[in-house]
Order: structure tokens, then sequence, then C-alpha cells
């Protein structure tokens, strides 16, 4: 048989605070009768898998970040303009 979990039961088993559940509640899987709100089991395995994100990069990252060579972004030949009170913009 399948439970229902309430928003205390269910912030409780994803290790979240109650109100992070009630603010995010229109784009999280749940079931509602009237005014009361519960969760499924198979609603909080789907919300854990929302709420969970792998790292990209350093030492926990899957995929190892790209190297930092010239052609790694493509606006990386951009530098920065020069101090407000340089001379080099005093001349143009």
């Amino acid at each position: 048989m399948n439970r229902r979990h309430t928003y205390p039961e269910a912030a409780e088993i994803l290790r979240v605070e109650e109100t992070w559940l009630r603010r995010h509640i229109k784009q999280l899987p749940h079931s509602k009768k009237g005014r009361v709100v519960t969760f499924s089991d198979e609603d909080l395995d789907r919300i854990d898998a929302l709420k969970h994100h792998e790292p990209t990069t350093g030492p926990l990252a899957i995929v190892t970040a790209p190297s930092a060579g010239a052609s790694s972004h493509p606006m990386n030949h951009l530098r920065p303009l020069p101090s407000r009170g340089s001379k080099a913009l005093q001349r143009a």
C-alpha cells in the first residue's frame, strides 16, 4: 500500500524545510484533495531527484572542466577596459 505523507512528514524525509515545499508546491509532484496536500512515496522520489544536482566542476565532478586554453571560451579574447583615470583614455 502506498502511504501518503503530509508537509511535515515529507519535509523530514526529504531533509528540506517545510516552507521550501510550500513555496515550490506548484512545481512539485503531489496530490490535493480539497485543501489537503499529500505526497506519495513516488512523489517524494521524484522530488528528491529534482532537487539533486551533480557538480560539473571541482573534485566531485564526474566530467572534468574544459582546459583554460585560448579556444576554451568564445569571448576569451576580450580584455577589461583601462580605468577611467588612465592616460590611455585621456588621449582619445
